[in-house]
């Protein structure tokens, strides 16, 4: 099992979705990321992009190196940020279990939706750990599917959420990763290392979210495993149609939708 394998998928509705989740979570997520000026910080995983815009936009003054493993998002994610007439970072195509950076040679690196694909999530913050520099900083940021909740609430829904977590799992990866930050972050050596719950609440008061969120983030999250999860033989066609529905219903106006990210910072 490779480490790097993705059960999203690389297609163009994924990155769609990677950006529109990007913007929607913006002030949720990245309120409090900033990094002080001169600052070198590496973006593990970088995808698409989706979050360096966000990254050098807020801390323009830092330097930043964003990986990935694949040269294709990778390409994506330089065009993405020349669009955004973004100066202040560098790309280069590296794997995180293998990073070709001297020790110490980081500020603060910066890791978001990334070790949930991986088989190794703690190795991987290990790594990490090498290229940061003595009281240098990481920000870790995962979701946990299982903190799901909805009105109206659906078993079908309940079905197609957990057809994606299967998958996920079965191929190294852990969907249910953001209850498991804190003690991942301590088991890679990092010192005071806080967790902070970040939860997006979705009802018809806000339109933004329940467009961006539930719809185009969540909703099609989970529509995007629909041929795996059929030919698994986890769920039959009736269900899933029916549990893809119900998501869907949550974004109507008596309807409401909660999921919570979770937010970890650690020091070396």
């Amino acid at each position: 099992m490779s480490p790097h394998e993705y059960v999203h998928g690389y297609s163009d509705r994924e990155n769609i979705r990677l950006m529109d989740q990007a913007n929607t979570l913006t002030e949720l997520l990245h309120s409090d990321t900033v990094y002080p000026p001169g600052s070198r910080v590496l973006e593990a995983g970088c995808g698409v992009g989706a979050q360096t815009v966000i990254l050098t936009r807020n801390s323009p003054q830092a330097e930043f190196v964003a990986i990935d493993i694949s040269p294709d998002s990778l390409q994506q994610a330089q065009k993405r940020v020349r669009a955004q007439a973004r100066t202040n970072v560098t790309f280069e195509q590296a794997d995180l279990f293998n990073l070709p950076f001297n020790a110490e040679s980081f500020d603060h690196v910066f890791v978001c939706f990334v070790l949930e694909h991986l088989s190794q999530p703690a190795e991987a913050l290990a790594c990490l750990k090498k290229v940061l520099k003595p009281g240098g900083t990481l920000t870790a940021i995962e979701g946990d599917h299982g903190s799901t909740y909805f009105h109206p609430d659906s078993d079908e829904a309940q079905q197609a959420i957990q057809c994606l977590v299967d998958l996920q799992a079965e191929i190294g990866g852990d969907a249910l990763i953001g209850r498991r930050l804190y003690p991942l972050m301590q088991k890679a050596g990092y010192r005071e290392v806080t967790v902070s719950p970040r939860m997006v609440y979705v009802d018809a008061s806000r339109p933004q979210l329940v467009e961006g969120f539930t719809r185009n983030t969540f909703t099609a999250m989970v529509k995007g495993v629909r041929n795996a999860a059929l030919q698994s033989g986890r769920i039959d066609a009736v269900t899933w149609e029916r549990g893809i529905a119900a998501l869907e219903r949550t974004s109507e106006a008596d309807g409401t939708f909660c999921y919570t990210f979770f937010k970890g910072l650690g020091k070396k």
